[in-house]
C-alpha cells in the first residue's frame, strides 16, 4: 500500500547514509573501467550475501513476534471490534481459500489492526501484516476492497518482496557509491538522488505492480468480488484527495503523473486502469466500466451507478456492480447456470444471494435493468468470442496453478536444515501459545521428504497439540518421540511440558530427573522443574531449581523478581536498573517522537 511520503525512502536514505558523501578520494581516476567492473562483481556479491541475510530474518519466528509487538508498541492495538473483526475475516478467508503457495522459507501469515489513522498497511519480510485502523474506516469496512488490499499485502510476502528489494536496494546503492569513488568532480549529491530514484523505480515500483496483479487473483480464488481492487484504488484516490485530514497523505490531483518523482507506488490512475483491465479479463472479456460510472456488457450499457452512502461512491459501485457480472460470467459455464426466473408477482430472480452480488442486484433493481441484464448475458454467452476467451483464461489459469504446484513441490523436497527450521519455529510459536500456527508449521514437517528428525517432529507436535488443548493426542505424540528415541534430552523436556500441561506435574517432574540424566548441563531442565514448583506452592525447592538454573545460564533473563533477588541480589539490582533505564528511554523516544510529528504538521 502506499505510505506516507516522509516514509517512501526510508530504506534508500538508510543505505546511502553509509555511503562516503563527502568529495571522491584524492587519487581516483576518471570513470576506471577496472573499478567499474569491480562494482558490478561487489554489488552482485552483496545482493546474494544481503538476500540471504534478510531471507533468514524472513524465516524466523522470533522476529515475526518482534515485529508484531514493536508495531503495537508504536502504533497502539486496535480497540474497536468491528475494525479488527472485518480484517480477521477478510484475511482468514484469503489464507485459508486463496490459492497460494508458501516457500520452504517463508511463516505462515499473521495480522493485527493499529490504532494508526493514516490509509496504509503493511507486510514485514516476516509475512506480518500491519493493518491501519485508518485504511479498515476510509474503506468503510467493505470486505471486497479490503481483501484486495490485503491480497496485495499477503502478494509482498509470498513473493518474498521485502528481502528481494532490500537486498536490490543494496546492491544498486554499492555501485552508485563505487561509481562515485571512480570518478572526478562527482555532485555526490546528485548521485544520492540519483540512486534513490532508481531504487523507487527500479527495485520497489515493479514489486507493487506484481502485488496489485498477485492480489487481484489470490482475492478472487478466495470468492471475493473481481471488482474490489479498481473500487478500493478509486476510494484511495478519493480519500486522499478530499477527506484525509493528515497533510502527509495529501494526494493533489493537479499533480503532473508525468512529472518526474519518487514514488515508488503506480500512479493511481494506472491501477485503477490496471485492476479493471484484470477484472474484464476476467469476465472473459465482456464487462467493463466507462466514466468511473457506466457498467457495460460487450459494449452495451446496462446501467449507471450512482451513490448509495454517506459520501460519493459512484465509481466503487460501479466497479462492484461490474466485478459481479464478472464473476458470474466466470463462474458460470452457461447462461442457463445464471437461473433467470420469475416469481407469480412478476418479480425477476437470479444468481444466488451471496455478499458478493449484492451491489448488482441492488443497482439492476433501483435502475429496472433486470430484462436488460438477462439480454446482455443471454448474448455475451452466444457471442463467438466467448469460447475463445475462456480457453485463454483457462490456460492462464493454469498456468499460475502450476507454478503454485512447483513452490508445494520445491518445499517438500527441501533439504532437512529447512525441515529444522520449521520445527524451531513451531516451537517457538508453542512458546507464544499460538497452537494453531505451531502445528501448521509441523504439517509441513511431517510432508517434507526429509524430515531430519522424525523424533523430535513427534516431540514437538506433542507439545503444540498440548498448547492447543488435544491433551490426548499431545500426550501420544510425546510417548511416540521418546520410544524413537530415548537418548533425546529434549524428547523428554517436551514430554514435561506435556505432562505438565495436563496438570501431572509429578510425572512431569519424573521426565525431568530424566532429562537430567541425558545432559545434566541442560539450563532448560532447571528451568521448567522451577516453573513446576513454583505453580504447586513449594517456594523453597522452586529457589533452589532456579539457582541450579542460574548458574547453568548465567545470562538468563526469565527468572521472576521474587526468586532473582534471592538467586542473585547483585544480579538482580543490575537487571532491574537496567529495565528502569530501559523504560526511561522507551518513555523518551515516545515523547520525541511525537514532538516531532507534531512538529511535521505544523510545518508542512
Amino acid at each position: 500500500m502506499k505510505a506516507p511520503k516522509k516514509i517512501r525512502l526510508t530504506i534508500a536514505a538508510a543505505l546511502l547514509a553509509t555511503m562516503p558523501l563527502g568529495a571522491a578520494p584524492a587519487q581516483a581516476a576518471s570513470l576506471d573501467p577496472m573499478m567499474i567492473g569491480m562494482s558490478v562483481i561487489g554489488g552482485f556479491l552483496s545482493y546474494h550475501g544481503t538476500l540471504k541475510e534478510m531471507l533468514a530474518i524472513g524465516n524466523n519466528v522470533d522476529y515475526q513476534i518482534s515485529g508484531l509487538k514493536q508495531d503495537m508498541e508504536t502504533n497502539g492495538e486496535e480497540k474497536d471490534e468491528k475494525n479488527r473483526a472485518v480484517v480477521d475475516a477478510v484475511l482468514t478467508r484469503l489464507t485459508q481459500h486463496g490459492e497460494y503457495a508458501l516457500h520452504v522459507n517463508s511463516l505462515p501469515f499473521l495480522w493485527r489492526v493499529n490504532a494508526n489513522d493514516t490509509f496504509n498497511a503493511s507486510c514485514y519480510p516476516t509475512d506480518y501484516i500491519s493493518v491501519n485502523r485508518g485504511l479498515v474506516r476510509a474503506l468503510h469496512h467493505d470486505e471486497d476492497e479490503l481483501a484486495a488490499v490485503l491480497g496485495h499485502e499477503m502478494t509482498h510476502g509470498l513473493r518474498q518482496h521485502s528481502a528481494k528489494n532490500y537486498a536490490k536496494a543494496v546492491a544498486e546503492s554499492y555501485a552508485g557509491m563505487a561509481i562515485g569513488s571512480a570518478a572526478d568532480n562527482l555532485d555526490w549529491q546528485k548521485l544520492n538522488a540519483v540512486v534513490a530514484y532508481a531504487i523507487a523505480k527500479d527495485v520497489t515500483l515493479p514489486s507493487e505492480l506484481e502485488a496489485d496483479e498477485g492480489g487481484f487473483y489470490l482475492m478472487t480464488t478466495a470468492g471475493f468480488n473481481p471488482g474490489g481492487g479498481a473500487a478500493a484504488m478509486a476510494r484511495m484516490a478519493y480519500y486522499l484527495t478530499y477527506e484525509t485530514q493528515d497533510i502527509s497523505e495529501y494526494q493533489d490531483p493537479f499533480e503532473d503523473p508525468d512529472a518526474p518523482n519518487y514514488n515508488d507506488h503506480p500512479a493511481m490512475a494506472d491501477r485503477i486502469k490496471r485492476l479493471a483491465g484484470y477484472m474484464t479479463t476476467y469476465s472473459m472479456n465482456h464487462v467493463t466500466v466507462e466514466n468511473g460510472k457506466d457498467v457495460l456488457i460487450d459494449g452495451q450499457l446496462l446501467l449507471t451507478a450512482d451513490w448509495d452512502a454517506e459520501y460519493n461512491n459512484t465509481t466503487e459501485n460501479a466497479y462492484l456492480i461490474a466485478g459481479g457480472i464478472a464473476k458470474a460470467l466466470h463462474d458460470k459455464a452457461s447462461f442457463a447456470d445464471w437461473n433467470f426466473r420469475a416469481d407469480k408477482h412478476g418479480r425477476r430472480f437470479y444468481l444466488d444471494d451471496s455478499r458478493v452480488y449484492e451491489k448488482l442486484k441492488k443497482f439492476v433493481s433501483r435502475s429496472h435493468a433486470e430484462t436488460k441484464l438477462e439480454e446482455l448475458v443471454r448474448a455475451a454467452y452466444a457471442n463467438p468470442k466467448d469460447k475463445a476467451a475462456r480457453e485463454k483464461v483457462a490456460a492462464a489459469e493454469k498456468k499460475r496453478s502450476d507454478a503454485w504446484q512447483s513452490i508445494r513441490s520445491k518445499a517438500l523436497d527441501a533439504k532437512s536444515d529447512y525441515v529444522k527450521q520449521l520445527r524451531y519455529n513451531a516451537d517457538r510459536y508453542s512458546d507464544n501459545g499460538m497452537a494453531k500456527e505451531a502445528l501448521f508449521l509441523m504439517e509441513r514437517a511431517f510432508a517434507a521428504k526429509n524430515p531430519d528428525n522424525v523424533a523430535e517432529n513427534y516431540a514437538i507436535r506433542g507439545r503444540a497439540r498440548a498448547v492447543a488443548g488435544d491433551y490426548e493426542a499431545a500426550l501420544a505424540d510425546a510417548d511416540h518421540a521418546v520410544e524413537l528415541d530415548s537418548a533425546n534430552v529434549y524428547n523428554f523436556l517436551n514430554h514435561a511440558d506435556v505432562r505438565r500441561m495436563r496438570g501431572e506435574r509429578e510425572a512431569a517432574l519424573a521426565d525431568l530427573d530424566r532429562a537430567q540424566e541425558i545432559a545434566a548441563d541442560n539450563p532448560f531442565t532447571y528451568k521448567i522443574r522451577a516453573e513446576i514448583f513454583n505453580e504447586m506452592g513449594e517456594k523453597d525447592k522452586a529457589l533452589a531449581a532456579y539457582r541450579d538454573y542460574w548458574a547453568k545460564a548465567p545470562k538468563a533473563r526469565d527468572i521472576p523478581d521474587e526468586y532473582m533477588k534471592d538467586v542473585d541480589a547483585a544480579a538482580y539490582e543490575k537487571m532491574k536498573k537496567e529495565r528502569e533505564e530501559a523504560e526511561k528511554k522507551k518513555a523518551e523516544k515516545a515523547a520525541k517522537d511525537k514532538a516531532a510529528e507534531e512538529t511535521e504538521k505544523k510545518t508542512s
